[in-house]
């Protein structure tokens, strides 16, 4: 038996809408990232981009779970001694670019890379409920049924 290696004329993109509204922030990073990878598929091939285009809707509805709010920090350097700089989750959605934390969250789930760069690009995430790929025709995703865990928003 041969292993099935995927080619590149061989490998199917496509679109997936998800609206974030209420979800857990690490289990839609997690299932974000493998629909990136293209790890859902039967023909995946971990050298090449055989994952599919998502579209993430109200990013900054999304729910962190116990007290990562207010105690999760994410940290960068400026690059000059003693600069490190820190900021809590809470400050960075309700600041002016929420959807940074679901942008980070899935970026940490995947691997590091040239490839995982260039399947990061395939991830369109806005804060609003509107977004500009209509012409593409997203299939929905409901991530909300698919694990009563993944949903903690009110109803």
């Amino acid at each position: 038996m041969k292993t099935y290696s995927a080619k590149p004329a061989d490998i199917e993109k496509k679109w997936i809408l998800i609206d974030a509204n209420g979800l857990v922030v690490g289990r839609l990073a997690s299932l974000i990232a493998m629909r990136l990878r293209g790890k859902h598929k039967p023909s995946f091939t971990p050298h090449m981009d055989c994952g599919d285009n998502v579209v993430v809707i109200n990013a900054d509805k999304v729910v962190l779970t116990g007290n990562k709010r207010t105690g999760k920090k994410y940290y960068w350097h400026t690059g000059y001694p003693g600069g490190i700089k820190e900021r809590t989750a809470d400050k960075i959605l309700d600041g002016k670019f929420p959807e940074r934390v679901l942008m980070k969250a899935v970026q940490r789930m995947m691997p590091g890379g040239p490839l995982s760069r260039r399947q990061l690009t395939h991830l369109r995430i806005y804060s609003g409920a509107e977004h500009p790929h209509a012409a593409q025709e997203p299939m929905a995703l409901d991530v909300k049924s698919m694990n009563p865990k993944n949903f903690k928003g009110i109803e």
